[in-house]
């Protein structure tokens, strides 16, 4: 990695500065006359004509709705900064959920402002970075400059890619220290200009646009619907793939799961939506498990949470439980069964008009059930429920909101969420599991170290619901035939 003229200071924090030399770089400094020379001879790149992103007019409908709700307000909504990996190297950028869902951009250090504008509207403004200056050397100097890490958009093509006004960012903290009047700001992802509202804003009216920003991401519109298909069409070629080279995994680790599945996602989207869960044998038994560095044996399980992201940020969320080997042992096709009818009780019970928590409880239902018809649990299934003792082997609840977050709209309001209805457009997961821990004494060692989870991508429909992810077989029998087709 080239390490001889990155500066020290970010270019957004100093324009018209001198740039500085890295420590330890191995040119002592600029001569006047190398200085002359990357200044001219450039030819001129500016694209013309572009038309706007796809989702261009569902980003402005948004905006209004946005406007509609807080009315003679200045609203501030950062995409936010780069985060240090470590000394000198960060982190993939990925822009806020709120500023990337409002403006469809999702470039570091862009700002989304909205100016009141009479009584009811805002006229809305993206701040940027523009091009880097070539006259002051920035574009060659500059950490953050052009030929260190890419061409970034003009002011004017962002107005005509975006459908925005565009205006300079470097400034944009002074303004708003300077402004006046009643603002609001989305929190936690740039303390640059978090530090210039501090004493014009206040948490709770924060937290209110925060969580209307959460809620309006509920319902999805046409455009979201397409993308969220897209990220699971995606997903589930790469749950195809890692099925294909299974006999690679036995032969190294859980890593080339990992691998395998994160090579889909970076060549049809923009990354995994989240860290993957690759977890064979016991392993499947631990929730989040993205150590992702176990091995893979014949006659385990391999359980694979796993999704693809799209370039618009809409992420899938897919579990499948298979068998290693291609084929389930009985017992691991008896726990699996017992999921998959929780599962399908789950998925009938999501429809416009039903409770939120109306398929977490169906599916808890038939999990009951299962532990107390396998001896596990004393019924009656209703005291089962009553006193959650499905629990122990169940832990999580059965899905949640789904979209540009895997867990979408997080900040939403209980009574507006899990304690909401469902309606048409909504998107959530129905994913019920049971995890028999091989340190569990209260159970049948059979059991021990058997960890299901079966997940697919819900749409709430008119009149029920359509399963994003029915591409994925999900049955023992649909399974075993479909790894085989692909195993030849």
């Amino acid at each position: 990695m080239a390490d001889e003229l990155t500066p020290e200071t970010p270019e957004e924090e100093q324009p018209k500065k001198k740039h500085k030399q890295r420590k330890n770089g191995l040119y002592p400094g600029v001569s006047e006359e190398l200085a002359a020379s990357m200044r001219t001879g450039w030819a001129d790149t500016e694209l013309r004509g572009l038309e706007p992103i796809a989702q261009a007019a569902h980003t402005a409908a948004r905006r209004s709705a946005l406007s509609r709700r807080f009315p003679g307000e200045r609203l501030v909504v950062p995409a936010g900064r780069l985060k240090t990996r470590s000394n000198d190297t960060e982190y993939p950028f990925r822009a806020s959920t709120e500023y990337a869902y409002l403006t469809g951009d999702q470039t570091e250090n862009g700002v989304l402002v909205l100016e009141p504008a009479g009584d009811t509207g805002h006229h809305a403004t993206i701040y940027l970075l523009p091009r880097s200056d070539r006259e002051n050397g920035e574009f060659w100097l500059s950490g953050s400059g052009e030929l260190w890490v890419g061409r970034r958009h003009s002011l004017t093509e962002a107005e005509q890619l975006l459908g925005i006004p565009a205006k300079d960012v470097r400034k944009l903290a002074e303004e708003l220290a300077e402004a006046e009047g009643p603002v609001r700001s989305v929190r936690g992802h740039d303390s640059v200009i978090e530090t210039a509202l501090t004493d014009k804003v206040t948490k709770e009216h924060d937290e209110e646009l925060r969580v209307y920003l959460s809620e309006a991401r509920a319902v999805k519109d046409a455009f979201e619907i397409g993308e969220l298909q897209k990220a699971v069409d995606s997903t589930v070629r790469g749950f195809e793939d890692v099925v294909k080279v299974l006999d690679k995994a036995e032969a190294t680790s859980e890593r080339y799961i990992e691998g395998t599945f994160f090579l889909r996602a970076r060549v049809e989207g923009n990354d995994v939506g989240y860290g993957s869960i690759c977890a064979a044998g016991p392993h499947a038994c631990t929730l989040h498990w993205v150590r992702n560095d176990g091995d893979v044996r014949s006659g385990d399980l391999l359980l694979l949470d796993a999704g693809v992201e799209t370039h618009s940020l809409y992420t899938a969320d897919v579990t499948r439980t298979l068998p290693i080997s291609g084929t389930y042992t009985d017992i691991q096709r008896k726990i699996y069964d017992a999921v998959y009818a929780s599962q399908e009780a789950g998925i009938a019970a999501v429809k416009p008009g039903a409770k939120f928590r109306d398929f977490h409880d169906a599916s808890q239902h038939v999990l009951a059930e299962k532990l107390v018809e396998w001896g596990l649990l004393e019924g009656p299934v209703e005291r089962v429920l009553e006193l959650g003792l499905q629990r122990r082997w169940t832990l999580h609840g059965t899905g949640h909101m789904l979209g540009m977050d895997v867990h979408d709209c997080a900040a939403a309001r209980t009574e507006a969420y899990v304690d909401g209805t469902l309606e048409p457009g909504m998107c959530l997961t129905v994913e019920p599991g049971l995890y028999f821990q091989a340190d569990d004494l209260t159970v049948p060692e059979e059991y021990r170290g058997i960890g299901v989870r079966i997940e697919d991508d819900i749409l709430v429909t008119e009149d029920g619901n359509r399963n994003l992810s029915a591409g994925l077989p999900r049955t023992s029998d649909e399974v075993e035939a479909w790894m085989a087709r692909l195993k030849g």
